[in-house]
């Protein structure tokens, strides 16, 4: 009998202990946390003025765990640590993409909250400067495709849009460097908007008119970029636009790290082996002057500028500067003075985990360039040798767009995307305001969403606003475009009314591409949380897409609508 009751109290205790176990494993293990606990990691980006803006949210890995062992030689740096603790075994991931897995995530955004709706009897003018910087898609691209949902500042609606070529006839000589086409149709996601539609199509330089370029490579080797995202495709991309020079056309190799390097002089493109065999020695490490590499780049710039021709610095980096000056608006202070002297800057930027997005995209902007992001040899292919004239060579320069809407036609508007590229209404006369470029060949967009007269707005009537009648009520807006031809100081304009008799009553009947940027402003709006896209889901907008896709021979659009097919899981 005491026997019985003896063994009876040892299983009891060992119930008991197993249960208490079991709870302190699970209540310490960070990978079997509340959903609110491990669904993110926040990084507070420096620098950054809105707290809540500078939050970077990465997903934790995700780590199947079970009884027994198992080889964690793959997994050192968690898994090792879950063995000795858990005993636990670490089931391998699928294969993805290398660097799929950052924690913590230093990529760092600037704030670009989405443009806020106008009264027309308030403010009947919108002007911001053209931007055809499709780094942001590409970046964004990247996020999606690895599983993880990107950061809404990462998300900018108009490079989205302008990532895609659009069937517009270009002009015929570039006297006149820009056609201008105008489309509106009803918003695919709100029965009381219209969509506007706004391109400039650029005149496309046949290679037989390049103009002779002095291309400088500034390339950061630091210890950030030792990464196979990094490096090496940096390499392999800038590979691919030395095959596509001239003869006429020469390269300067300049690297960063620690210290700055000048590996390869004035190079003619016709001794192709002898730059590629210079990009192909790069090794990475050190820390990360970027001061010191553009100061010297611009020098070499300088030193070698071909008068008439393209003379350009192409700065390729993940953006992570962090010895000399660090400071955006000193580095901005350099770009601007150098880009009076003729020099124009594109950034590419590379990586994921450190990434500069803020940096990048600021500086391309200041030196009268284009940004793009470069994660893989078929995005190197599209960047650097498709379109390299646009990419190089610009046909306008300091290119403004000014919309006067007529207030008793149009009662509301909302630029989409162009944040960070609104103007002053007077800085649209003033030649002495900085402005984007259009490259050869490139397709400029601008999507308005518009509430017109009679319809149902998003903000009250105004009791005691005034009436500003216009000569000809038949007017929905005007159009004006000021640009620069290059090398010259003061502007041209030209300008176009639209008339309220364009507006296509059904949106199925918009054109093709119309239909296509509306699914990718929607896109945008939708995965950036945009509180004025209501009522629309992802599964509608991948239909329009699928619909609208047409010509499309390096498969951009059927990526596009992969993308909007997989973002409803994250």
């Amino acid at each position: 009998m005491n026997t019985a009751k003896i063994g009876l109290a040892l299983s009891f205790t060992l119930l008991v202990i197993t249960a208490c176990t079991a709870e302190r494993t699970d209540n310490d293990n960070p990978l079997t946390q509340s959903k609110p606990e491990k669904e993110q990691i926040k990084q507070i980006k420096p620098g950054t003025p809105n707290e809540e803006n500078s939050i970077v949210k990465t997903p934790l890995a995700e780590v199947s765990l079970s009884k027994g062992s198992a080889d964690f030689s793959k997994h050192a740096n968690v898994g090792l640590a879950l063995q000795a603790r858990y005993h636990t075994e670490v089931v391998p991931f699928p294969p993805r993409r290398e660097s799929s897995i950052i924690q913590p995530n230093k990529d760092n955004y600037l704030p670009t909250p989405s443009n806020g709706v106008f009264l027309t009897s308030q403010a009947p003018l919108s002007t911001f400067s053209v931007d055809v910087d499709t780094g942001s898609y590409a970046n964004v691209r990247s996020y999606l495709q690895l599983g993880n949902k990107p950061h809404p500042d990462a998300i900018r609606e108009e490079a989205f849009i302008n990532y895609f070529d659009y069937n517009y006839p270009a002009p015929e000589n570039k006297d006149q460097p820009f056609s201008i086409f105008t489309e509106l149709a009803p918003a695919p996601w709100h029965k009381d908007r219209k969509l506007m539609r706004i391109t400039l199509k650029g005149y496309d330089v046949p290679v037989t008119e390049r103009k002779p370029s002095n291309l400088v490579f500034l390339i950061d080797v630091s210890g950030s970029m030792n990464e196979s995202n990094k490096l090496p495709l940096l390499i392999k991309s800038l590979s691919l636009l030395v095959n596509q020079l001239s003869d006429k056309d020469t390269v300067s190799l300049i690297t960063y790290a620690s210290s700055t390097k000048l590996l390869l002089k004035p190079t003619p493109a016709s001794e192709k082996s002898v730059i590629l065999d210079a990009l192909k020695g790069l090794k990475a490490g050190g820390a990360t002057n970027g001061e010191g590499g553009i100061q010297l780049a611009y020098q070499q710039a300088l030193n070698a500028k071909i008068e008439k021709g393209v003379n350009r610095v192409v700065l390729a980096t993940d953006g992570d500067f962090n010895v000399g000056t660090t400071n955006i608006d000193e580095l901005k202070a350099i770009i601007k003075e150098k880009r009076k002297q003729g020099i124009a800057l594109t950034t590419l930027g590379f990586g994921r985990g450190n990434y500069n997005d803020a940096v990048m995209e600021q500086l391309a902007n200041i030196g009268d360039g284009n940004h793009a992001y470069i994660d893989t040899l078929h995005e190197a292919k599209k960047v650097l040798s498709r379109q390299l004239s646009g990419t190089v060579q610009h046909i306008a320069s300091d290119v403004k767009v000014q919309v006067e809407f007529n207030p008793d036609a149009v009662k509301e508007y909302r630029l989409i995307g162009y944040t960070n590229r609104k103007l002053r209404d007077e800085d649209f006369k003033n030649d002495a305001v900085d402005a984007g470029d259009i490259g050869a060949g490139h397709t400029v967009t601008a999507l308005y969403e518009l509430t017109l007269a009679g319809a149902e707005g998003q903000i009250d009537e105004l009791r005691y606003a005034k009436s500003n009648k216009v000569n000809n009520p038949s007017e929905l807006l005007e159009v004006k475009v000021r640009y620069k031809l290059p090398g010259s100081e003061v502007s041209k304009m030209v300008k176009r009314q639209v008339k309220q008799s364009t507006v296509l009553n059904d949106f199925d009947k918009a054109s093709e591409d119309f239909r296509f940027a509306a699914a990718v402003a929607a896109f945008a709006q939708k995965l950036k949380d945009n509180r004025y896209l209501t009522g629309m889901s992802y599964p509608e907008i991948a239909e329009i897409a699928r619909k609208s896709r047409g010509n499309d021979p390096f498969n951009y659009r059927g990526e596009f609508v992969s993308l909007v097919e997989i973002a409803p899981s994250l």
